[in-house]
């Protein structure tokens, strides 16, 4: 078994890139491939259609993910452990990633594919993301709606 390390630097906050990585729709969004991410410490994640599960054992939002991960074609039951550590790093955030316990025969085609069918595409959307304009959007708490259109019920 082998240990994969990689560090990218992405232009957005830390828990911007946390978020984009824990979050079903962004994840498939930047990944142009389904995802199914649980949020929460023992929840499961599917991505890539199915190609990569597994579980999350450690969440620090804007800080750090740890997962139990495996690929489709790794031997039945075989996970192996994937780190991101996020700090920040002038306007953007150093993201610090490991993966150990990787087969020996998959070490060169898992390295290849963060690379380039996670850190770039994930660059190029938050770089998209804070190119656009920085309206305020509504709260989650608000019901969708902007406070000033709030209405009141009255019983």
């Amino acid at each position: 078994m082998k240990t994969i390390r990689q560090t990218v630097t992405i232009k957005a906050t830390p828990l911007v890139v946390y978020e984009a990585l824990m979050d079903s729709r962004t994840h498939s969004k930047f990944t142009g491939s389904a995802a199914r991410i649980s949020p929460r410490v023992g929840g499961r994640f599917t991505a890539y259609d199915g190609y990569a599960e597994g579980r999350n054992l450690e969440l620090i939002p804007g800080r750090k993910i740890v997962q139990a991960w495996r690929a489709s074609d790794w031997p039945e039951g075989h996970y192996s452990t994937a780190t991101f550590a996020l700090a920040k790093a002038g306007t953007g955030t150093k993201l610090t990633f490991a993966q150990t316990g990787v087969p020996d025969d998959q070490v060169a085609a898992i390295r290849q594919g963060w690379a380039a069918f996670y850190w770039e595409p994930l660059k190029t959307l938050l770089a998209t993301a804070t190119t656009r304009s920085s309206r305020p959007r509504a709260s989650a708490s608000s019901g969708g709606r902007s406070q000033g259109t709030r209405r009141r019920s009255r019983r």
